[in-house]
């Protein structure tokens, strides 16, 4: 049994290859290191934001296997086989239609938030090219904001949709 310095039970370190931005990196952490602190500590990540720790605020979506994930509340052990996309990954030049539209309409106020919103847009529109807003709505009912963009922010998600189906 391993324990740290307070007498807790942890993990044994181990090395964990993850998929993360289209490349192959190895991390040697327990694994059950939230997958988070393993994406900005281990890897320089910092795109996706630490909010609350318990998946309630979305500062840190990224694309796990393609889908809008929290990576505060999942392992890297259990990371360990998934396709991982941060912020950082989506676009090399920062030119990913959700970005552009972000951008044309100066969604962020703060920006805190924006990286896990702009991540749960690029899954709902990869499902769904042209969301209503009360899809919308569902998709990012979870992201908070609390500068309350939330207006631009559905302005910035049909903006979206519209240079992604021109980019087609």
């Amino acid at each position: 049994m391993n324990v740290d310095a307070l007498g807790a039970e942890v993990d044994a370190v181990g090395r964990y290859r993850l998929h993360v931005n289209g490349r192959r990196r190895v991390v040697e952490v327990p694994g059950d290191t939230p997958l988070l602190w393993a994406l900005r500590d281990e890897l320089g990540l910092t795109g996706a934001r630490y909010g609350c720790g318990v998946g309630a605020c979305g500062a840190c979506v990224s694309l796990i296997d393609g889908a809008a994930e929290r990576p505060c509340v999942r392992t890297v052990a259990e990371s360990e086989h998934a396709r991982i996309t941060t912020i950082e990954g989506l676009s090399a030049r920062g030119d990913h239609p959700v970005q552009r539209a972000w951008l044309e309409l100066d969604v962020a106020q703060c920006g805190y938030c924006q990286p896990g919103q702009i991540m749960a847009v690029v899954a709902l529109l990869a499902g769904t090219p042209d969301p209503d807003d009360a899809q919308v709505d569902a998709a990012l009912r979870d992201n908070v904001c609390r500068c309350g963009t939330y207006t631009r922010i559905r302005a910035a998600v049909r903006r979206a949709a519209e240079l992604a189906r021109d980019a087609r």
